[in-house]
């Protein structure tokens, strides 16, 4: 790992909106709540359905939390992962993200790992106490790592490994997105802007014409830092960066992001990436794949993904784009 000065942790979103301008038309509707473990923030214009449509939204980011939870008791993840059999009906919503999942698992040669859920709880990035394992206890969780011990057939998820356990926090915000996004459209919103902390989806332009601008988070900045702002319009702009969750110890920083190949947070030079595309859920997987794989294998990737563009934020402040437009 490497060394820094000590920071204080940030768990501010990683995408902040910035020159809003001047905003007029249908009655402005905005709600901000806590979900997925983050505030989060919903903005629209609409007429006489907008409390309707805004209750709606609320009601999409419940049912995700109630499907994708890993901790909570009551979710359908929940269920799968304490589950008693090797073959488990799930529901169309469930069975939709893990396939995404197991592709990009694929996509990124297996540094994107929907198993890493061991790891992760051993780490306890959420806790004030956090602390570097023991490299035991590392290699230990490192065991029930392996997403390739992980099928899907139709509705069913086919394990091979009772102690395999998933983590859908790198997919679930986005999926959220694309569902409130779909639903404000099909009832008639032609601006708005949903912030899923820092998973970021634009329906239309802004009111006056101009497309959003959404400022992007300067790694370990105070809150409302940015190191550029990317205009969007129905786009999404999705951000990871390792100064979401860390802590530091004896010097060096730790943070969330972790490598399923060594049990380690990865290292490859880069604090943040941001995605601009057209779906959030793509954006959500693109950003973590990208910040876990390092630049040159992501531009690789990013290849591949038509209307998929990123910037970089390496760890000594420098920009790397693969559309200029995003440097602004």
């Amino acid at each position: 790992m490497r060394g820094r000065k000590q920071w204080i942790p940030v768990l501010a979103a990683a995408l902040l909106l910035v020159g809003c301008g001047a905003l007029w038309g249908p009655e402005k509707f905005e709600k901000t709540a806590l979900y997925f473990d983050t505030v989060i923030q919903i903005t629209f214009y609409a007429r006489e359905n907008g409390a309707e449509l805004m209750e709606r939204c609320m009601q999409i980011c419940e049912e995700a939390q109630e499907t994708f939870s890993r901790t909570d008791a009551g979710s359908e993840l929940y269920a799968v992962n304490h589950r008693s059999a090797d073959r488990v009906e799930v529901s169309e919503e469930l069975a939709e993200l893990v396939a995404l999942g197991l592709e990009y698992y694929e996509l990124s040669g297996g540094k994107f790992d929907i198993t890493v859920a061991p790891l992760s709880d051993l780490w306890d990035f959420q806790s004030e106490d956090a602390r570097v394992p023991d490299q035991a206890d590392i290699a230990a969780a490192l065991a029930k790592v392996d997403a390739g011990k992980v099928h899907v057939e139709g509705n069913t998820l086919v394990f091979d490994d009772p102690d395999t356990m998933l983590d859908l926090g790198a997919l679930a915000k986005g999926f959220a997105a694309d569902r409130i996004g779909e639903c404000l459209r099909q009832g008639g919103v032609t601006s708005g802007l949903i912030n899923l902390g820092g998973n970021v989806l634009t329906i239309g332009a802004r009111p006056d014409g101009k497309k959003w601008r959404i400022g992007v988070q300067k790694p370990f900045a105070a809150h409302g830092e940015t190191v550029t702002a990317v205009e969007a319009e129905d786009q999404s702009v999705v951000s990871s960066g390792v100064y979401e969750r860390f802590f530091e110890q004896d010097g060096t920083i730790y943070h969330h992001i972790l490598d399923p190949d060594t049990g380690y947070p990865v290292e490859n030079e880069i604090d943040g990436v941001t995605i601009r595309c057209g779906s959030s859920l793509q954006g959500d997987a693109l950003s973590t794949v990208c910040l876990a794989v390092g630049v040159e294998r992501a531009r690789e990737i990013l290849e591949e993904v038509p209307g998929a563009e990123a910037v970089f934020v390496t760890e000594d402040g420098e920009l790397i784009c693969t559309d200029e437009s995003m440097r602004q």
